[in-house]
């Protein structure tokens, strides 16, 4: 059970189970949400109406933004999948303008059902990952695939192995239950009696000289002569700024992942950076999220974590001063580069009718890239309080900026 988990959660019922988490981001830096089948407990255990409200509770949060989904179906069996009643009453819900068809009684069918039934969900889903899929998954993608679009259909990737992953996603954010493991690693020993063979990872490179993403704050610092706001963030900041306040949907899109990969590099060799020359304002945007998320230690310090938890327990009068006391007690540089940053996103969020991107958006965006724990990714119930703490910076950036003088002001 997440140890984060707050027992008056709406969903702490379903919640405690950890059937559906956060995960990190992809290699996009899109956020990724698991369901793991194998942590659903005995049907007479789980209320599924419960599941599928907690579905929609969950992507709720994030339909706004690019997002996607991986689904490891493991350890679905006749004990933990849902009745056929349950199903056909989904199958209403959701899909109430279409006619009663057979339902296979699978999660997987929801997942979809959601997906093309309600364009909200499927918008801005950007993939759907679908590890160790039976054979009876397939068949029923084929059953489902006359009634689903064909764009939407590219958006699902068939997995047999969970090391497939790696090449979408950051592996290592993945809290995948021992459970899944155990069953890939059986999976493998019985491709032809033995299991792969080891492939050795070269060691890492030690960084350039101009180096901007994957390095410390301090690094760029030094090796471009004493500046304390990395070039990246101010070129990326100061691009949007001219151009790029009043475009709708600011830092919710993603861009495509080579190009964003070109733009690291040149940043990393030195080379100069012309944004003009993508068409494409959500380039300069990602890169700064993908800078902030990169960063050895998050811009708010893992000694912060804790404390920005518990923003939620705190008087709501009181807040901001509490936000106000946590920031200064940050190192003086991660607080001159916050500074900065928060500057910017409440200058984006004054243009909110244009742009629709309020406080409580942004947050939501940049949340988990100013703030994340030492060890694995932040839980679903950290959310509320990180994206809170972000909104209350962005909200009050005057009140909690105020007190504290930096080189230079």
């Amino acid at each position: 059970e997440d140890p984060e988990l707050n027992i008056n959660h709406p969903y702490y019922d379903v919640a405690r189970h950890g059937i559906i988490q956060l995960a990190g981001d992809d290699n996009s830096g899109r956020k990724v949400i698991t369901f793991s089948c194998c942590r659903m407990p005995p049907s007479h255990q789980l209320n599924h109406t419960r599941l599928l409200e907690y579905l929609k509770y969950t992507l709720d949060q994030y339909v706004e933004n690019d997002y996607t989904v991986v689904y490891f179906h493991y350890g679905l069996k006749s004990l933990n999948k849902p009745s056929l009643k349950w199903l056909q009453t989904a199958y209403k819900e959701f899909d109430r303008n279409c006619s009663n068809s057979v339902l296979p009684s699978i999660i997987f069918k929801s997942l979809l059902t959601i997906s093309f039934s309600f364009p909200r969900y499927k918008k801005n889903l950007k993939a759907l990952y679908v590890v160790h899929p039976t054979n009876f998954i397939k068949i029923l993608w084929n059953i489902f695939k006359p009634l689903i679009s064909h764009k939407f259909g590219k958006k699902i990737t068939y997995l047999n192995y969970l090391s497939d992953l790696r090449e979408h996603l950051k592996y290592d954010q993945l809290n995948i239950p021992q459970e899944v493991i155990r069953h890939d690693e059986n999976l493998r020993g019985k491709q032809k009696g033995k299991l792969p063979p080891v492939v050795k990872v070269p060691p890492p490179r030690p960084p350039l000289p101009t180096q901007q993403f994957g390095v410390s704050l301090q690094y760029i610092k030094d090796k471009n002569k004493g500046e304390l706001i990395p070039p990246v963030m101010k070129e990326t900041v100061s691009y949007l700024k001219r151009k790029g306040l009043q475009v709708e949907g600011l830092f919710r899109r993603s861009a495509s992942i080579q190009t964003i990969k070109d733009v690291q590099k040149l940043y990393n060799q030195g080379k100069s950076v012309n944004f003009d020359d993508y068409h494409d304002i959500h380039i300069p945007a990602v890169i700064l999220k993908t800078f902030l998320r990169e960063l050895p230690q998050p811009l708010l310090t893992f000694d912060c974590y804790d404390h920005i938890l518990g923003i939620t327990s705190v008087e709501s009068s009181l807040r901001v001063t509490r936000c106000k006391q946590i920031i200064q007690g940050l190192p003086e540089h991660n607080y001159i580069v916050l500074k900065y940053l928060i500057c910017f996103l409440h200058m984006v969020s004054q243009e909110s009718i244009y742009n629709r991107m309020t406080a409580s958006s942004l947050a939501c965006v940049f949340g988990l890239n100013l703030i994340w724990p030492s060890k694995g990714t932040a839980s679903l119930s950290a959310l509320v309080p990180l994206n809170l703490f972000t909104e209350l910076l962005i909200d009050f950036y005057t009140n909690i900026f105020n007190s504290r003088t930096v080189p230079g002001e």
